[in-house]
């Protein structure tokens, strides 16, 4: 038997004044979107913001549904959103913050499994690493160089 060990390193900042500029606005941006999600059923409202590497920013946030498997998660909103207004332009970071109706958001946020997939897809897809800033509606910032942190053995075309 052989094992393997896997590492990831998060850069945790304690508010969003630590942070760069541009991502500063950027999960300023995400919290903002926060507030055009809709989420009548589970009332835990998501926001993202993207940076797209020539300059761009947009917004997706969660669109639920009553059919629950139609839901729209607010990553991948995002990121529709940049494929379809600036087809083969680069993500360049992504920031994710929520908050709910039933408590307090203290703590980051993390992407579910198919947005993480689709992280890492939009990565491979434009040869760059896309980072990630992950933050509640209060409390740290964690901050990840690429999305392959959050899903290191993804599914790509190389097993096709």
């Amino acid at each position: 038997m052989k094992k393997i060990t896997l590492e990831t390193t998060v850069d945790v900042f304690e508010n969003v004044d630590q942070l760069p500029e541009n991502f500063s606005h950027l999960i300023k941006m995400a919290h903002g979107a926060v507030e055009t999600a809709y989420a009548p059923y589970s009332h835990f409202f998501v926001g993202a913001a993207i940076l797209l590497e020539n300059g761009e920013f947009l917004i997706g946030s969660n669109q639920e549904n009553a059919a629950y498997s139609m839901c729209l998660c607010a990553e991948r909103v995002a990121l529709a959103a940049a494929a379809s207004k600036f087809p083969g332009v680069a993500v360049k970071a992504i920031a994710v913050t929520a908050k709910s109706n039933k408590k307090p958001i203290d703590q980051p946020i993390s992407p579910c499994g198919a947005c993480r997939q689709s992280l890492c897809e939009s990565e491979l897809q434009h040869h760059t690493d896309l980072q990630i800033i992950l933050q509640g509606e209060s409390g740290p910032i964690y901050f990840f160089k690429t999305a392959k942190d959050l899903l290191p053995f993804s599914f790509d075309a190389t097993y096709l």
